[in-house]
């Protein structure tokens, strides 16, 4: 499948995967805390993020403990329907995002946030990702209610004042309008394409990092 500079990416030995400058601290607020109060949590909930290719990111959620789904599809954009050629032309604003569907008594959204910010991507990558360029490929975070508008602010004025990142973080922080799901061919396209070179450069670096840093909240 076609990406966006992808030969020259793979002949220069890119991957996206982010670089922060030290570990990356836990949100000092979050919602539902997978060890706190049980009257907090409230059934299934899902977290709607864009952070470059969705093949990358899916691939790091859906080895995360207390994730139960991932899907990949297209937020952010004006128009009512979505599709990859749609999306690809980067005149739709919509951007090429992951529905995180995860058991709040087994994950935080705080802990996917920190997730998402340490390994799934790099946040100081304005418009791009790794080797893909354009909109499509921003870095954002589509937050569903005030809670999760109000943590996913918090973390990233903590990481910004931690100095986490060489550079400053350019994350969109938006409302959720809608998620659309993609095409069935990008669904589980990692796992289904473990040896594709697009897979081998940019998404298993990031699933080989989420396993080495947070080998506690992996899946069997």
């Amino acid at each position: 499948m076609f990406r966006q500079m992808m030969t020259i990416a793979l002949l220069a030995g890119l991957g996206c995967s982010a670089a922060p400058r030290m570990p990356l601290p836990a949100p000092a607020q979050d919602i539902y805390p997978a060890k706190g109060d049980p009257a907090k949590i409230k059934g299934r909930q899902k977290a709607v993020l864009a952070g470059g290719c969705f093949w990358c990111t899916e691939a790091v959620f859906e080895a995360v403990a207390g994730v139960e789904k991932v899907v990949s599809g297209y937020s952010g954009g004006d128009l009512a329907s979505a599709t990859y050629e749609m999306v690809g032309s980067g005149r739709t604003r919509h951007a090429e995002s992951i529905e995180v569907t995860y058991d709040p008594a087994k994950i935080s959204y705080g802990r996917i946030l920190q997730i998402f910010f340490a390994v799934a991507h790099d946040p100081t990558q304005l418009n791009r990702q790794g080797p893909d360029y354009g909109p499509q490929y921003r870095s954002a975070i589509f937050y569903g209610n005030e809670e999760e508008r109000r943590v996913a602010a918090a973390y990233i004025a903590q990481l910004e004042q931690a100095k986490v990142f060489s550079g400053r973080i350019v994350t969109e922080l938006a409302p959720l309008k809608a998620f659309y799901p993609a095409e069935d061919y990008h669904q589980d396209f990692v796992k289904r394409n473990p040896n594709h070179p697009y897979v081998v450069v940019n998404s298993a670096p990031k699933v080989a990092k989420l396993r080495k840093e947070f080998a506690g909240q992996l899946k069997p």
